[in-house]
């Protein structure tokens, strides 16, 4: 049965990687889904609400409520939205009727691979990526909707593909929002340790399932001079 997904493009992929929304579709298509994209979504919240202004966070949070509430199910290309949509409990604690309505929302908003793997429970996809690939960890993905063995499945999956796992596979890479304009020192430190886990030559592509991650951690790399690509989870899983 074709399952119906309203497809979350996420700030940094409507206005950053396009090519991460584009593939996010491909993948969802080729998995057999109906995939339609609602063009009064905004933001998930997120930096609002990691800066403690609830208030502003609450109105976003409304409009992603009233956006997607009537979805059978939601997914996005980000375990760090996915996450903060999972927490609206939490920021309507005070209104009842509020944290009823996001809860139901949350219920069926998903990460990308989670949605594949325990939903759909599909790990072939038909994909084509003769290199070997490296993984990161995101924060909000392994920590808080326990993301870890739905990415490795589906990249085994990948014909041609060596899976890399690195020493430092889950260690933060530093960015955390805000955290990364706040604190330069302390998140390129926390960054440099992350790629200290990336041997040279060890591998040809780094990848993770958040956008965010991917976008601190390429532009360390380029200012390094580093040869490995940064590609997100959905770019590999469409390639062929």
């Amino acid at each position: 049965m074709t399952r119906h997904v309203a497809l979350f493009a996420t700030c940094l992929g409507d206005q950053l990687w396009p090519e991460v929304v584009h593939a996010t579709v491909a993948v969802l298509e080729r998995a057999g889904c109906r995939v339609t994209f609602d063009p009064a979504q905004t933001c998930c919240a997120q930096p609002a609400f990691n800066s403690g202004y609830w208030a502003e966070a609450k109105q976003v949070a409304r409009h992603f409520v009233q956006v997607f509430e009537h979805a059978s199910a939601v997914v996005a290309p980000s375990g760090s939205c996915v996450a903060m949509v999972h927490r609206y409990e939490q920021l309507f604690a005070d209104e009842p009727a509020w944290r009823q309505r996001a809860a139901a929302v949350a219920h069926k908003t998903f990460e990308l691979s989670a949605f594949l793997v325990r939903e759909l429970q599909v790990t072939e996809l038909g994909a084509v990526f003769p290199h070997r690939v490296a993984w990161h960890d995101a924060c909000h993905g392994k920590r808080e909707l326990g993301l870890h063995d739905e990415p490795r499945a589906l990249l085994r999956a990948v014909r041609g593909l060596e899976l890399v796992e690195l020493g430092t596979a889950e260690s933060c890479c530093g960015f955390g929002g805000t955290f990364a304009v706040k604190f330069p020192e302390l998140s390129t430190a926390m960054l440099d340790h992350k790629l200290s886990g990336l041997a040279a030559g060890a591998a040809d592509v780094l990848s993770a399932v958040d956008s965010s991650c991917l976008m601190q951690l390429r532009g360390r790399m380029q200012r390094q001079g580093s040869p490995v690509r940064v590609m997100h989870l959905a770019e590999i899983l469409a390639a062929r």
